[in-house]
This record gives C-alpha cells, structure tokens and sequence, in this order.
C-alpha cells in the first residue's frame, strides 16, 4: 500500500510539472549546507465539496481545488519558510531560495537517492466525493431534513451539510526519505430549531471520518445524528435556570472531552513546554492528575477524524501516553522541538496547508476508561450538575484557566439525573480540573467525528473523547444561586 501510495502521490504532484528525481535531489541538496539541521519539501493537493440543504432546498454547494508545495529549512531554533501556489520547478526552486536565505553559505549536500518509508494506511484512498452522485447526495440531505421533522412536531427548521475532501501529501525530507499521504474525510452537520408556545431552542449533531458518504447511510449513522440534534432542541425547550456556585459536575462521555482536549491537552503540546510557556514545563515525572487518569493522543486509530498514517513531517502517527495514572510521562512533539529538546518526535507535526508551518498538534486524545458504571457516578451526588454536550469555550494556555459553555445539561439531585438547564457554564482551571477527579467511569466513547481545532491561525482536524467522568468541584455560572 505504501507503494501505491507513493505512486499516486507522485502520479497526482509531480507529473503534470515534469519534475524528476534529480530535480527534487538537486533542489533539496541546495538547501542542506553545514549550518541547516534539517529541511524538507511538502506537496499538498486538496479537492474538496460542500452540500447545504436549508428547510427541504438546496441552498448552497461548492467544489475547491488548492494545490501548492511548502520548503522549509531549519537551523537551530530558527526556520525559513516559503511556499507557491504553483507546483512547477522554477516556484519550488524561487520557494528554496527564499526558505534558504538565512542560512550561512557553505557547500551543498547531496541525495542520492529516495528512501520510501514503509508504513500502513489507516485510511482507504479512493475519493469520498465519488462514492455518491450528486442526486444521491441531495437525497441523503433531503432525507435527513424529513426524517428530523417526523421526530417531532416542534420542529420548525432543519439545515443540513455535507462535506467531503480528499487530501493527496507528498513530503521529501533532507534524509532521503519519502512519504506520502492520501487522506479522504467526510462530515455531515445537522441543526434543527424548535419552538414550543412562542419559545425557540436549537439542537446540534454532526459525525464524520476518513471514510466516506455510504458512512453515513451505515447503521443509520444519519439517521441517529438527526434523533440527536431534534432530541437536544426538545430537552432544552423545558430547561429551567442553571443554578451558580462550586459545585460537582459529572462530565458524560464522547465530545465533553473537548474539555480536556482544550484545557489540558494544548499543554502538552511540546513547543509551549519548551519554551517554558506552560503550566506542565518541567514536570515530567511529576504527579499531574489523580490516580486513574490516563490521557493518551493516539492518531493510529483507523478511520477516525484526527487519525493519520503519517503526520506533516512524514513521521508514523502513534499512541503516546501523556499521563499514566495521575503522572505527567511526555509532551506532544513534532521534529523542530522533540531536536531541541534532546527526544524524538511523536509523529504530532501538523500543518494546515502547504501554506503554512508544521506545528505539534493533537490528533485523537482522550481520557481512559476507568472501574465506575455511570449510573454509581451519578448517584455518588447529591446536587450538581451532569454536563452532556458542550457548545463552545475559551482556554488560557499559559494558565490553563478556561470558560466553557454546555448546550445540554442537567441537574442532579440525590443522586439522580433530574431537570434540563440553561445556561450552564463552566469555569476553571485545566491542571487542577485534573486533580479533582475522583471517579472514572467504564463508558469510554470517542466523539461522532466533528473536531477541528485551532492554533496559530491553522485548524486541523482532531478527535476527543473520554468516559463519564466526576469532578468532585468545580465553579459553575448560572443565573440563580
């Protein structure tokens, strides 16, 4: 598969330009002279589609191409970087002498030849927007906005997307290897609004992967993401007033991990930890979360939103364990900083684009499961608040202090799930939310495949997830006390 891979990276890249081997050696021999630790070239070509279907018609469709190829040379801490919307020989080499031209002069080296880095897809290559026709598509949107509808009387708009993309990589690095990427990825989002005696509630779902459309005609995987938004708007139509003070909150599980995801999971991103920019620097070895917590970032699990078969740099993907059991094991790392920092990369360098530099980046991280069934974690509390679905929210890196706001919750009392809130948010801290964790339950779920998060001005796609999880504190904003 590798092979192929390579093939029709190279078929799809390279080709239509005429470049050759030794174009590719000669301009990446240019760029690797004594003073330049590393360097590379990263071919990107993205074919994407959009399908927007608003209250039974089709409002809006859109198909994209964007193709263009990044050079990146690294010296040290410092990094040039230059990148063309053009992928012919005369841009790349304009890009490498751009991207070059910090670097001291001195003699170039050579590359003799490709290495092909012998790795195994997690990912079909075949082109999600081809598995459906157009008609097909406009009538899974349209059965979806019927199917949303006949749920419930009280709904009163549904708008529904669908969109697919296919990703092609081709990255030469400055120690001879090639490897390439082909990556499909699909998305379906569903809102629905409600309204009950002049009063209106929105309801969100949406699912997705590195598959295609017929994943979402599966196991009536669209179906199920409608009963989901038409049930969240209905909840919300009763919720009363979310009460405001310190209190417990039990997380439920899949997408509240974003929680984690953001408050604890961009600390240990390894350039904020290098520099010495985050509340986790310096503390490897050190007890981080209560015992229990376990928070891996693995981008090896097939199919999945935030999974890859190689990262940006052409490094494998892997399960790597950020915390064991309550201690902080290692921090995300892309080439630049795992160099600097004297370990080896992870396989977290992501990029946006062609146009953009490679990052460390999360790509499914999630908590693990631990020895509770959710229904002994709802009823260890007496009043509090259970936190199922989150809308949005703010994190401070550098503190770990975060705002976030729930779209679905609900009150426990006496140990039961009882009425529907609005209002909810959640306020805290990331590093000490861990260490307020008392019970983990055995519930682990993954999100239904909508992250995307952002840094630096890039979003990448990403995964989270986590079981039912009990907070023993945390400051919740309502509007009564």
């Amino acid at each position: 598969m590798i092979k192929n891979s390579i093939a029709l990276a190279c078929k799809a890249l390279l080709e239509p330009a005429g470049l050759t081997d030794h174009q590719l050696q000669t301009v990446l021999g240019h760029l690797l002279v004594p003073t330049v630790d590393m360097a590379d070239l990263y071919f990107q070509s993205i074919c994407s589609e959009s399908w927007v279907l608003e209250d039974g018609i089709v409002k809006d469709g859109s198909f994209n191409v964007a193709r263009g190829v990044g050079v990146r040379v690294v010296s040290g801490e410092k990094t040039g970087f230059a990148y063309s919307d053009e992928i012919l020989l005369p841009a790349l080499q304009s890009s490498a002498k751009i991207a070059a031209s910090f670097a001291k002069r001195g003699q170039h080296g050579r590359i003799r030849a490709w290495k092909k880095l012998p790795v195994k897809p997690l990912y079909p290559a075949s082109d999600p927007m081809l598995s459906l026709n157009a008609k097909d598509k406009v009538h899974l949107l349209s059965q979806i906005d019927e199917a949303a509808r006949a749920i419930d009387p009280h709904i009163r708009q549904v708008n529904v997307s669908l969109m697919g993309m296919q990703e092609t990589i081709l990255i030469l690095n400055s120690d001879g290897s090639m490897s390439a990427d082909i990556r499909p990825l699909v998305r379906l989002n569903i809102h629905v609004i409600a309204e009950k005696k002049g009063h209106r509630e929105q309801g969100f779902a949406g699912g997705g992967g590195r598959s295609d459309y017929r994943y979402f005609i599966k196991n009536d995987v669209a179906l199920n993401l409608a009963k989901e938004a038409v049930q969240q708007a209905i909840t919300n139509l009763d919720a009363v007033p979310a009460p405001a003070g310190t209190m417990p909150v039990v997380l439920g599980p899949g997408w509240p991990g974003v929680l984690l995801h953001e408050a604890v999971g961009h600390g240990l991103e390894a350039d904020f930890n290098r520099k010495g920019s985050s509340t986790f620097s310096g503390r490897i070895g050190e007890r981080v979360a209560s015992p229990g917590c376990t928070v891996v970032d693995d981008g090896t699990l097939p199919n999945r939103r935030g999974s890859l078969t190689i990262d940006d740099e052409g490094t494998p993907t892997q399960r790597t364990v950020l915390i064991e059991n309550g201690i902080l094991r290692e921090y995300m790392q892309d080439k630049l900083n795992a160099r600097l920092m004297g370990v080896q990369s992870t396989g977290n360098g992501r990029r946006e684009s062609y146009a953009h530099l490679p990052l460390p980046r999360m790509t499914n991280t999630y908590l693990l499961p631990g020895p509770y069934a959710p229904e002994e974690i709802v009823a260890s509390v007496e009043r509090g608040i259970y936190a199922a679905n989150f809308s949005g929210g703010q994190v401070d890196i550098t503190s770990g202090n975060f705002v976030f706001s729930a779209c679905e919750a609900f009150l426990i009392e006496n140990g039961r799930i009882t009425r529907p809130l609005k209002g909810v948010t959640l306020i805290g801290n990331g590093p000490e939310v861990l260490t307020r964790i008392s019970l983990i339950g055995n519930d682990l779920a993954l999100d239904s495949g909508v992250g995307s998060c952002g840094k630096e001005g890039q979003s990448v796609a990403v995964g989270v997830g986590q079981p039912t999880v009990k907070i023993d504190a945390l400051t919740v904003g309502g509007t009564t006390a």
